[in-house]
């Protein structure tokens, strides 16, 4: 059984000996620091910026705080396992990559160096719609990067007008071995994120992101002139047919029915919406305010997850949102998730050191997970409960 934990600690420990120290630090705050240093002031400020004045985006980390764990000592915790099973697939540890768009913008190897970077370490991710290389092409480099078979990969939707263009896609990643789909349905608008607003910057308008929709026969067919012919004519309309206003749980519903693969539905914060979903067909629901990006004042995620996690006691929960170390990681499934969404540390290592990046901020959670986890004296996913937490008394 490996030994995620030790293993990382011996082997930066040992290196340390010699002289060298690692070049993506393990701190969360040091690390955005570092990658600040990389990336240019507009790209920056779309990945960190949420809505208005941010404050969803604390309350998230304010939410983590909350909750204090309880360790229960003087148990052989020697042995430890972080496998979990989400979607009938089983997974070597209990988080996965989330959907992150436009990850151009942060380093040029954008979703294929997150994908072989996952790959390698036999960790699942999610592939946003607004992707930077198309889904075939991340498939394939996922593919070739893995030592056995590849880790689950799901591909997340952002459901458009077009109805047409929204079966294609999912038929591309069924087709291209991706085995869950993530339909996003907290974006039906954009929030005013007041840092792009100041930038008026918006990575689509320089054709960012678009590869999924620029290499699709649905798009296209939909455009008097080909991208390469008249690429902002096909940005103009991509922005017109991007988000779906009127999206409702009958329409979750025709999205499930148009395709073979699991569903589940990210952006949710209501017991009622997260049964709304499973009544619609979905499997499961991830608790989420999109990392703050879409509503100012709005409740923590990790706040919203008991109740979900309540109300669908047989179907998948899944959790994203604030995730930054291992603890809040254990929080989280203390809760009720199933598994975590990783998201804004894999994006900053990403741009601090590319496909290394990504791969030296999952070996760190992974090992911070597993030390964790045995300091409470559990040795598997599956016995942390709500014993491992209680509410700190500073905010009853």
């Amino acid at each position: 059984m490996p030994d995620h934990g030790t293993d990382r600690q011996r082997d930066v420990y040992i290196a340390g000996a010699a002289g060298e120290t690692p070049d993506v630090p393990p701190s969360y705050e040091k690390l955005r620091e570092a990658a600040r240093e990389e990336m240019t002031d507009k790209a920056y400020g779309y990945v960190e910026g949420g809505a208005g004045e941010e404050d969803t985006a604390r309350e998230n980390r304010e939410a983590f705080r909350r909750w204090r764990i309880v360790p229960n000592l003087m148990n052989d915790v020697s042995e430890r396992a972080l496998s979990t099973t989400v979607l009938g697939d089983e997974l070597d540890v209990p988080f996965v990559l989330a959907p992150v768009g436009v990850l151009s913008i942060v380093h040029e190897g954008a979703e294929t160096a997150v994908a072989r970077a996952s790959s390698s370490l036999d960790v699942p991710f999610v592939l946003s719609t607004v992707s930077s290389h198309t889904i075939e092409e991340v498939a394939e480099e996922a593919n070739d990067s893995a030592e056995g078979d590849a880790p689950p990969r799901w591909f997340q939707l952002y459901p458009s007008t077009d109805e047409a263009l929204n079966r294609s896609l999912l038929h591309r990643a069924e087709e291209a071995g991706y085995t869950g789909v993530v339909v996003t349905v907290d974006t039906p608008l954009l929030g005013w994120r007041e840092r792009d607003i100041e930038n008026a910057y918006l990575p689509f308008l320089d054709a960012e992101g678009l590869a999924n929709y620029f290499n699709d026969p649905v798009f296209r067919g939909s455009l008097d002139d080909t991208p390469e012919e008249n690429e902002f004519a096909a940005i103009r309309h991509f922005i017109d047919i991007f988000s779906d206003a009127s999206f409702t749980p009958e329409t979750l519903a025709g999205t499930v029915d148009s395709t073979d693969l699991p569903v589940v539905v990210k952006g949710l914060l209501t017991p009622e919406d997260a049964i709304a979903a499973i009544d619609a067909g979905a499997e499961g629901v991830v608790v989420s305010n999109h990392g703050g990006r879409q509503v100012d004042g709005a409740t923590g995620a990790l706040d919203a997850l008991p109740r979900v996690a309540e109300a669908l006691k047989d179907e998948t929960v899944l959790f994203d949102s604030g995730v930054r170390r291992g603890a809040d990681a254990l929080k989280a499934l203390a809760l009720g998730a199933d598994a975590v969404m990783l998201g804004r540390p894999y994006v900053y290592g990403l741009g601090l050191a590319g496909e290394d990046g990504v791969r030296e901020v999952v070996k760190n959670l992974r090992a911070d997970i597993d030390l964790t986890l045995g300091l409470t004296g559990r040795t598997s996913v599956e016995e942390v409960d709500s014993s491992l937490v209680r509410e700190s008394p500073r905010y009853r």
